[in-house]
């Protein structure tokens, strides 16, 4: 947790080349915590402090740094202590900084790293992006099946310092075939002479490892695992997937999410490490596909001018209808794409979303013309105010369909049904909703004329 007063005492650290205060700072507090009130100092500095720390802390702490931030304090380090560096990293934040960094400076980097991890590196560097393979790490426990509890204890007591988590074992046969599971508890609960074939869970869940990243998050918060193996085409484990790094999965989808929904382009890095001219650009080309559907809105409105003139007091309810519509779609659009977002849909349960939204759409229109009408014939006589009250009902339904439709659309061309943002929404709805505005209102003042 950051300590705003902890950062005064690091520079007085620095100041006074307090060696023994640094490297009570780097060992004492958790890892997480070290990098987090580190953040604010320069890389020279922060290499001042962990200078006091041993390799392998540094390697802890490190991990704790943002991309962006760790990207900042290998660039001025020399290649071999970056290759120090990166053997002291789990696996999976290793490929994820690599994965960052020029493919030059990767491979200048790679004989600097020991043969078994050089090999291990290329393998994840080698798997799609946003894959499970690419957020795997391959620091798993695994045992034979031919052994009993007591033998497995005892070779877990060897390899439990270099594994990410031990609470899963994998079962494993001659070809490194996934053959089952046992949990660190149940292990530790049967009889020392129980052979591991007879407690092992045979039925295992696992993911591809060519498996979308999101699809494994959904299955680890299904079953509640804490960890999800990951095998390959021969059905060979190949590396588990642990909750920490399905958590950043989670938080990265929902970050990327939100900003499509708020017409922003994603950030490959935070708000504050992003340039301003990136922060212009990702922006400002919805903002341009915006002022075009602008244009568009006021083209329609253009080709009704003389309605305009004819009955002036359309005008004044022009901008309620509008926004009824594109807050109602609005609405629709974040349901439908949340709820993608959170399972995977079958046809089935995409009609019954179309059905649903439509049967609220009709609920809400005809609930908010009623309020319409009343609210209209403030200013306007009953006639007038029917035709605001009748826009708005279709308006809100059309507006609704519409806010369903076009994720569910985006979704079957397996394209990211966020990219139909709320602001576009509003804005295809502003064109809706003048063409239906004045032509309800022709339609009832010609008809009663």
């Amino acid at each position: 947790m950051y300590d705003p007063l902890l950062l005064p005492e690091l520079r007085e650290m620095l100041l006074e080349q307090d060696a023994r205060a640094m490297r009570e700072f780097s060992d004492v507090f958790h890892a997480g915590v070290v990098a987090e009130n580190l953040e604010a100092l320069s890389p020279d500095e922060i290499w001042q402090i962990l200078s006091h720390a041993t390799p392998h802390r540094q390697g802890e702490i490190f991990e704790y740094f943002s991309l962006a931030k760790q990207r900042e304090l290998i660039a001025g380090l020399e290649k071999g202590q970056i290759g120090k560096l990166l053997e002291q990293m789990a696996p999976d934040d290793r490929a994820h900084l690599l994965g960052e960094l020029d493919s030059e400076l990767v491979e200048s980097l790679l004989p600097l790293v020991a043969a078994a991890e050089r090999s291990e590196i290329r393998k994840l560097l080698s798997y799609p992006e946003h894959s499970a393979g690419s957020i795997m790490t391959t620091e798993y426990a695994s045992l034979p099946e031919d052994i009993t509890v007591r033998e497995a204890l005892e070779r877990l007591h060897t390899q439990a310092p270099n594994r990410e988590t031990i609470y899963y074992i994998y079962v494993l046969d001659d070809h490194r075939r996934l053959d089952g599971l046992i949990s660190l508890r149940k292990l530790i609960l049967a009889r020392a002479d129980t052979p591991i074939a007879q407690i092992m869970e045979r039925d295992v869940i696992s993911v591809r490892v060519d498996d979308d990243q999101e699809v494994v998050a959904e299955k680890m918060a299904k079953y509640d695992f804490i960890a999800m193996p990951v095998v390959d085409e021969q059905a060979r484990l190949v590396g588990i997937i642990t909750h920490d790094d399905v958590l950043d999965v989670v938080q990265e989808e929902a970050t990327e999410e939100m900003y499509r929904m708020a017409a922003v382009g994603p950030l490959e890095d935070g708000y504050l490490s992003t340039p301003v001219l990136t922060l212009a650009w990702k922006r400002g080309l919805w903002l341009v596909l915006l002022l075009v559907a602008g244009f568009g809105t006021a083209s329609v409105l253009d080709h009704y001018k003389s309605t305009s003139q004819n009955y002036a007091w359309l005008g004044l309810f022009l901008p309620l209808v509008l926004a009824s519509g594109g807050n109602a779609g609005s609405q629709s659009a974040t349901l439908v794409i949340r709820t993608l977002a959170l399972s995977r849909m079958d046809r089935r349960q995409n009609v019954q979303i179309i059905l649903r939204e439509a049967a609220t759409g009709l609920l809400l229109g005809a609930a908010l013309a009623a309020l319409g009408f009343i609210l209209a014939l403030r200013f306007v006589p009953a006639l007038d105010a029917g035709v605001v009250g009748a826009t708005i009902a279709v308006v809100i339904f059309l507006g609704t369909v519409n806010g369903t439709f076009l994720p569910l659309i985006l979704r079957r061309l397996n394209m990211d049904p966020a990219l139909m943002s709320n602001p576009l929404i509003a804005s295809l709805s502003d064109i809706l909703g003048v063409l239906i505005y004045y032509n309800v209102a022709r339609w009832l003042l010609h008809a009663t004329a």
